[in-house]
């Protein structure tokens, strides 16, 4: 285990119901990382979508792969949320979904460091579950600090 939950409510900003990442299996600053979302049916977003077939929104995948991309950034510069910093997600490109991602799965977020320069990150990231690929996408974040 590289960050369980506590350490990373430390590099997040987000809460229930918004994050998305239960823990962080593997870190190399300035590289990559590899995390994991545990998806259940107790998930307030599968009372409407679709209440006979539930299925994780595309949306909120993309944005568990974003919240992975802002602990690695985070951790890259050594900052942290409570120093006033925030990640945005600024951008998303080549955007595929391959497959439904549903209650019961254990959806992987890895992403890999494109480039950063001047506080603008840009991730080349990959969801998947069992192995089988859910989304893949390239993502731009943007380091900020705010009041």
């Amino acid at each position: 285990m590289v960050m369980d939950i506590n350490e990373i409510r430390e590099y997040l900003p987000h809460r229930y119901p918004f994050l998305l990442v239960d823990r962080v299996t593997q870190l190399t600053i300035g590289e990559s990382i590899v995390a994991y979302k545990n998806v259940s049916i107790n998930e307030p977003f599968f009372n409407g979508h679709f209440p006979h077939h539930p299925i994780m929104p595309g949306v909120l995948v993309i944005e568990a792969l974003a919240q992975v991309c802002g602990i690695l950034g985070f951790k890259t510069v050594n900052k942290l949320p409570a120093d006033g910093y925030v990640y945005y997600l600024v951008g998303s490109d080549k955007v595929r979904f391959k497959r439904p991602v549903m209650p019961g799965d254990k959806l992987t977020l890895e992403a890999d460091v494109i480039k950063g320069k001047r506080g603008i990150w840009k991730f080349a990231c990959r969801a998947t579950v069992d192995g089988e690929l859910a989304c893949e996408a390239e993502i731009i974040c943007a380091e900020r600090k705010v009041a």
